[in-house]
């Protein structure tokens, strides 16, 4: 590392700036006393190898997390919630680590038996953020093993979803459909080669061996592999709806009869290989299309958010509780940085609530005593206690989460399922018009004609073409950190004309402030003392000082004392320093300004502003252009002016918009038939983006919890959200395209079913050369969709 500080020196541990020299081990510098501390558990236990395998690859450690956080997992009644296994001598846990990022974090959580004796063994899923470790009873507890992992930095996260009986777990039924599906076409076409190259008369009695085998065969794909297609085609006829699965049933029926029909009269070999192979290439297209981002989570409700027991006080005694079983006028003890569970009034402490997540509202609120606290709100002081007026299923935020979505608005309406209609409609004419014209020449190729219409004529191509084109689209998405839930969604977005943004946290940063100083000019000295005793505060605005003042020496603090929500003062090198309000510290008009005075003296003021992402304006000028914008904020409309000249005079912006705001607000346009962007990040967005014909969740990291939505966007990606739409609107012309292309097979097919003179080598030929040109059309014209917009493409 380096071996003196400087102004770019970096910590070794998590890589943030160094402000001062004294935090040190050897050659290596430290940002905190946190970051030093698990250097040195690391450096003890012999893992280094976690600082060679990625620099700086740590988490930073400067808020400290209080010693009894992890004290109701001795609460058996709690423990046994979470335990997946439990036996005398062995217990088995997994813990969600949502700070896992990298392969150091993979070699040390791999690596934790030499951390912390009594544990056995620890497996990761990388992709879920989950580590599944085993330790032994009579040597350590589930509290310590969760408090070494807090040692190191990686604090389990566990939630009051973890109270479900239930995991969510990776779905490997359709694998296996796939798989037999896979084995089963492979070994029929093997067996059915002699009868596509012509078989001897002698060797009839081999023949009929191959046949029977294929018939074996098909009966898996048939009765299983097959399944998923049947049970959507009944859900459809139930709620009388034609999807594309109904017709692909009924192809796949029909050729299992008319093959079987075939094998006992004696009249042919059937169609065992083209059933199994359309089974096998539809089943492999919905895997793709199908393919979830298991380690993200686009349904999560309230219970993600909350903790899983919170600490109430019965007769100066605190008691851990699971949330369900808080009950009206208990006692709850909330703890610095901790969610408020339920709704309640203070009755101890000064409590500094940030609602940012709930409300919008960037600046946290000061309450006082007697004052009504509403549950989704982060303390950001000290300890207070808070008597709950309602139970936790019955708070403010719980029925934010819960309402109700418009039912009018329909989300799952692809239009497959439209040209899938009229396309079933045109066979069964098809298959009409033959049956009528062998009535009247030939009987006896009315059944064989008819059947192989649908057989030749089955949408499975429309299938094909739409999954695979979904399924590649949604990869490339992926790729450049857009995530969608499910393939429609693609089309949702290509049919948006109306764009709604949140502001706080989505079009600006939630963690950046611009700040600009007027007064008195600061020596090096002087700004060495201000971001000291700034440092001492973490408010948000005292943090935003600190940035900007962006010195590495600090002094130190001989005292101070901080009002919450009001300001800070101290003593450092005998000067008398404040920040906030005047001399009575009587709280700002203006919350978005902080006066310094020196010894009583004004020396000038902070104004701060949000800081809008990189490229947003640019976005913006972009947007206006095709989409009616809006802009929906929980915020003061400070930032009117500047916005207005961002989204230009035909766009709508409004501010003080609580959630229910924003929810009637997406109604409305709806109502007037608008299809319906909605673009947020918080808690406070929830109802907005459900109600939405998309909802799209902002997020500074992938796996950061965020609202129930249709996709989730990196934030440093929100930039390239235009090209992400437009790329969405040639997904459609693919599919189009693809099955247009698929159309030139079956009129060649139809060309023989009609006459009654389908051949299975003829079947056999079309129907895999029909789906694999549409896998390479729909590969090839995505990725130069994407390569034409500029997104990354993975390589092939």
């Amino acid at each position: 590392m380096v071996s003196s500080v400087t102004n770019s020196t970096i910590c070794t541990h998590c890589g943030d700036l160094c402000t001062t020299k004294t935090i040190r081990e050897g050659d290596h510098f430290f940002c905190c006393d946190g970051c030093k501390m698990v250097y040195e558990i690391i450096h003890e236990s012999g893992l280094c190898n976690y600082y060679d395998l990625n620099k700086t690859p740590g988490i930073a450690q400067k808020n400290t997390v209080r010693s009894d956080k992890f004290s109701f997992l001795d609460e058996s009644r709690i423990a046994e919630k979470l335990i997946s296994f439990k036996d005398e001598y062995q217990t088995h846990i997994v813990f969600y680590l949502p700070q896992m990022h990298c392969s150091s974090c993979l070699y040390l959580l791999e690596n934790l038996h030499r951390l912390h004796k009594g544990i056995v063994k620890s497996n990761v899923n990388f992709t879920r953020k989950e580590v599944d470790i085993v330790f032994e009873n009579n040597t350590t507890s589930l509290r310590k093993v969760a408090e070494q992992l807090t040692a190191v930095g990686y604090e389990p996260y566990i939630s009051l979803n973890d109270l479900k009986e239930t995991r969510p777990g990776t779905d490997k039924s359709l694998l296996l459909k796939l798989g037999i599906a896979g084995f089963c076409f492979s070994n029929i076409m093997l067996m059915s080669f002699p009868e596509y190259l012509g078989i001897n008369a002698a060797e009839a009695g081999i023949r009929n061996v191959f046949r029977i085998a294929n018939a074996v065969l098909s009966l898996p794909v048939f009765l299983y592999a097959a399944s998923p297609f049947f049970k959507s085609a009944w859900t459809g006829l139930q709620h009388r709806f034609l999807n594309i699965d109904i017709p692909i049933a009924l192809a796949i029926i029909i050729t299992f009869v008319r093959s079987f029909w075939d094998l006992f009269s004696g009249t042919g070999a059937g169609y065992f290989d083209s059933l199994s192979g359309i089974v096998f290439f539809m089943l492999a297209g919905r895997i793709l299309q199908d393919k979830t981002y298991r380690q993200l989570s686009f349904d999560r409700d309230y219970t993600s958010y909350f903790p899983i027991a919170v600490s109430i006080v019965k007769k100066d005694k605190e008691i851990p509780t699971l949330l369900p079983e808080i009950k009206i006028n208990d006692t709850l003890l909330v703890h610095h940085n901790e969610l408020i569970p339920a709704d309640g009034l203070l009755t101890k402490g000064k409590a500094l609530i940030d609602y940012s997540f709930v409300t919008g509202e960037t600046m946290p609120v000061v309450k006082e005593i007697g004052e009504m606290l509403y549950a989704g709100g982060r303390q950001t002081g000290g300890n207070i206690e808070i008597l709950t007026l309602k139970e936790v299923s019955q708070s403010y935020l719980t029925n934010l989460w819960n309402k109700e979505k418009d039912s009018t608005n329909e989300k799952d309406n692809s239009f497959v399922h439209h040209v899938s209609k009229y396309f079933t409609i045109f066979v069964f004419v098809i298959a009409g018009f033959t049956a009528m014209y062998w009535s009247m020449h030939n009987t006896a190729k009315i059944w064989p004609a008819i059947t192989a219409v649908f057989i030749i004529a089955c949408p499975c191509a429309l299938l094909l073409s739409n999954s695979f084109t979904n399924g590649h689209i949604l990869t490339i998405l992926a790729h450049n950190k857009f995530y969608l839930r499910k393939g429609e969604v693609l089309e949702q977005i290509a049919a948006i004309d109306h764009i709604v943004f949140d502001k706080t946290g989505t079009l600006t940063s939630a963690a950046e402030q611009e700040v600009k100083y007027e007064g008195e000019i600061l020596n090096e000295i002087e700004k060495g003392q201000l971001a000291a005793l700034a440092s001492c505060s973490s408010h948000p605005l005292s943090k935003a000082i600190v940035a900007y003042l962006d010195v590495t020496d600090k002094p130190e603090v001989t005292s101070f004392k901080e009002y919450a929500g009001k300001g800070i003062e101290g003593y450092i090198d005998d000067r008398w320093i404040k920040i906030g309000a005047a001399g009575d510290n009587e709280e700002l008009k203006n919350d978005t300004s902080v006066m310094l005075s020196y010894d009583e003296n004004i020396k000038g003021t902070f104004y701060f502003s949000n800081h809008y992402r990189t490229h947003i304006p640019a976005l913006l000028s972009q947007l206006k252009k095709e989409y009616r914008l809006s802009v929906l904020s929980g915020d003061n409309d400070s930032q009117k002016t500047e916005l207005e000249k961002l989204m230009g005079t035909n766009a709508t912006i409004l501010f003080h918009q609580q959630p229910t705001d924003k929810l009637n607000y997406i109604k409305k346009l709806q109502d007037q038939g608008e299809q319906v962007m909605m673009i947020g990040d918080g808690l406070n967005d929830a109802g907005a983006l459900l109600q939405s014909n998309v909802g799209i969740a902002v997020s500074e990291q992938a796996n950061n919890f965020t609202p129930a939505c249709d996709g989730i966007i990196a934030a440093g990606q929100l930039y390239l959200i235009k090209k992400f739409m437009k790329l969405c609107g040639a997904n459609k012309k693919i599919v189009m395209a693809s099955f247009i292309f698929s159309i030139i097979y079956n009129l060649a097919g139809l060309f023989f079913a009609v006459q009654g003179n389908l051949l299975p080598v003829i079947a056999a030929i079309l129907m895999p050369a029909s789906s694999i040109s549409i896998v390479l059309l729909s590969f090839i014209a995505s990725r130069f969709a994407a390569r034409s917009m500029g997104l990354n493409i993975l390589p092939v």
